[in-house]
């Protein structure tokens, strides 16, 4: 019982010290300050983890990463992480963490984080933010990059694949809709 009285008594003003910031940053709004730093810490730690497995695997990190490489990747990070936070076939992921707000757009989603303050708050934030998914999403491929290049440059060229396509749709519903019509009236200034 010494260890836990010391632990206590050591991590007793530090506590008091972490409620009064949240206190004062959370202005009284339901803030998931713990639940956040929690995802920080699991972030990290697969990080690290990743670092470690990297490294026992005797693999060498590229000297540097061809543009081409880079722009697939990150094109890839976008369309996988807008799909993650915003497309209604993967709201079963976040349907535990939000609760459904409507159509926001294209083929996606508006969704509320369902729980205000602790961990479920923290996920449902990162699971409907597709910026702050990116990050999580990067990281991935970015490992999968160093660890198995082919697999991932396919991988990343589907979603950046998809990516196109989406752009495609955007342009072709823009040409049905009349964009490429003449303005009104346009023509009969000429005379």
């Amino acid at each position: 019982m010494a260890i836990a009285d010391e632990v206590q008594r050591v991590g007793a003003p530090l506590f008091r010290w972490a409620r009064v910031q949240k206190r004062e940053y959370t202005n009284g709004e339901a803030r998931p300050l713990g639940g956040s730093l929690g995802a920080m810490g699991v972030y990290s730690s697969l990080v690290a983890a990743g670092a470690v497995a990297v490294r026992a695997s005797g693999r060498q990190l590229p000297e540097r990463i061809p543009l081409g490489d880079a722009a697939l990747l990150t094109i890839a990070t976008f369309r996988l992480a807008r799909r993650l936070a915003k497309d209604p076939v993967t709201a079963p992921i976040r349907a535990p963490f939000t609760a459904f707000q409507g159509a926001s757009g294209p083929a996606e989603i508006e969704e509320e984080v369902r729980e205000h303050g602790g961990v479920k708050h923290a996920v449902g934030e990162l699971l409907t933010c597709p910026f702050c998914l990116a990050q999580w999403v990067g990281t991935a491929f970015v490992f999968g990059y160093v660890s198995a290049p082919r697999a991932t440059r396919l991988a990343a060229l589907t979603m950046t694949t998809v990516a196109g396509s989406d752009v495609l749709q955007f342009v072709y519903d823009s040409i049905q809709n009349g964009a490429l019509a003449p303005a009104q009236g346009q023509g009969d200034e000429q005379s």
